[in-house]
C-alpha cells in the first residue's frame, strides 16, 4: 500500500480497479481542446488515455486517513454486485476490502466516510450484500453528506440530472442503507470542520453537492479534488468540464478555485481519479495552470487492482 505523511496526517492510497473508463477523451471531456491529446501524449500514456481509438483510463479508489486519532475514508468507489449498466463498473468483483485490510483497516475500524458526491463510483462500497440485503459495509462509520447531494439524488424528490435515470438504483443500492441505519451526518452551507486537521468545503458544479476536502497540518497542505478533475488535461485547462457535469459554469468556477488554492498554498491535489502516481503539485502558468511534479506515491499502470490475494473479498 501507498502511504505519506503530511503533518500529523497519513495518507494511504487503496486502489479498487484501474484502467477504460468507457469514453474517448472528447466524449469525456467536450470542451477540451483538439491538439491536446496528441501533443501531450508522451505523458497521458498509457495512465491517463491509452488504445487505438485513444479511451481515458480511471482510477477507482479510496484515500485512507489518519488523523486525530480516526480514520476517515475519502469515498468508496465502485463497489461489488452494484447493477451499473452500460458503464465499465457493472457488476465488479474486486478484492478492496482485502486491500483495506492489508492497508491494515477492517470495516468496523472506519470511523468517518467521507463522500465528495454521489456518483455510482464514489458511493459503492457504501454497501455491501449480505443475504439478499444491501447493509452498511462500515457499521461504526459516520458518512458525511453535503445535503444540496442527499436532496438531488433521492429519486422521491423528482430532480432531473445529466445523467439520466440511473442513478436512483445508486441511491437505492449505497446511501438509501446507511441513511436509514441513522449513520448519514448531511451538512450544510459552505464548510465543516471534520477534526483540526481536516475540513470539507462545498465546491458545487460537479454535482450541488461537490465537496472537497481540504488539509492543513503542520506546513503540510492538501486538497482532495473529488471529480472537480478526471484527467491532468483539466489542469492545463482547467475551463474543460467532463461531460458529467451537472452546472458547467459552476464547475469551471469551482475546478479554478480549487487549482488556485494548490497552487498559492504548495499544497498537493489529489482527485478521486487519478491513476500513475495519482496526484499532483500544481502552479500558475499565466492566466492557468501547469504541473510542477507528481506525488510520491508508487506509480500505478491500467490493469492494477491492488495487491493480491483473496482476504475481504465480497
Amino acid at each position: 500500500m501507498d502511504t505519506i505523511e503530511l503533518g500529523n496526517v497519513t495518507v494511504t492510497r487503496v486502489l479498487e480497479v484501474y484502467g477504460p473508463a468507457g469514453l474517448t477523451p472528447r466524449a469525456f471531456f467536450p470542451e477540451s481542446s483538439e491538439d491536446v491529446w496528441t501533443e501531450e501524449s508522451a505523458w497521458l500514456r498509457p495512465e491517463f488515455a491509452d488504445g487505438e481509438p485513444t479511451v481515458v483510463n480511471a482510477a477507482l479508489q479510496t484515500w485512507m486517513l489518519r488523523s486525530g486519532g480516526r480514520t476517515i475514508l475519502v469515498d468508496t468507489g465502485g463497489g461489488n454486485h452494484k447493477p451499473r449498466p452500460g458503464t465499465p463498473w457493472d457488476q465488479l468483483e474486486t478484492d478492496f476490502l482485502g486491500n483495506l485490510a492489508r492497508a491494515g483497516v477492517r470495516p468496523e475500524d472506519v470511523d468517518i466516510v467521507v463522500n465528495t458526491h454521489l456518483h455510482a463510483d464514489h458511493v459503492g462500497w457504501n454497501t455491501r450484500l449480505e443475504g439478499g440485503d444491501w447493509v452498511p459495509t462500515f457499521p461504526n462509520a459516520d458518512y458525511v453528506i453535503h445535503r444540496n447531494d442527499f436532496e438531488f439524488w433521492n429519486p422521491a424528490n423528482g430532480h432531473t440530472s445529466v445523467l439520466g435515470e440511473g442513478p436512483s438504483q445508486v441511491f437505492d443500492d449505497s446511501v438509501a442503507p446507511v441513511h436509514e441505519a441513522g449513520l448519514t451526518r448531511l451538512w450544510e452551507g459552505g464548510s465543516h470542520r471534520i477534526d483540526a486537521n481536516l475540513r470539507l468545503e462545498l465546491a458545487a458544479g460537479h454535482t450541488p453537492g461537490s465537496s472537497v476536502l481540504t488539509l492543513a497540518s503542520g506546513g503540510d497542505r492538501a486538497v482532495f479534488a473529488g471529480d472537480l478533475l478526471h484527467s491532468p488535461v483539466q489542469i492545463l485547462e482547467p475551463d474543460a468540464n467532463s461531460c458529467f457535469c451537472e452546472d458547467a459554469d459552476q464547475a469551471r468556477a469551482a475546478r479554478r478555485r480549487i487549482l488556485g488554492w494548490a497552487a498559492d498554498h504548495n499544497g498537493l491535489l489529489i482527485p478521486a481519479h487519478f491513476g500513475g502516481h495519482g496526484a499532483a503539485e500544481v502552479v500558475r502558468d499565466g492566466g492557468g495552470f501547469a504541473i510542477k511534479g507528481w506525488a510520491p506515491f508508487a506509480p500505478y499502470t491500467p490493469g492494477d487492482e491492488g495487491d493480491e490475494g483473496d482476504e475481504g473479498k465480497g
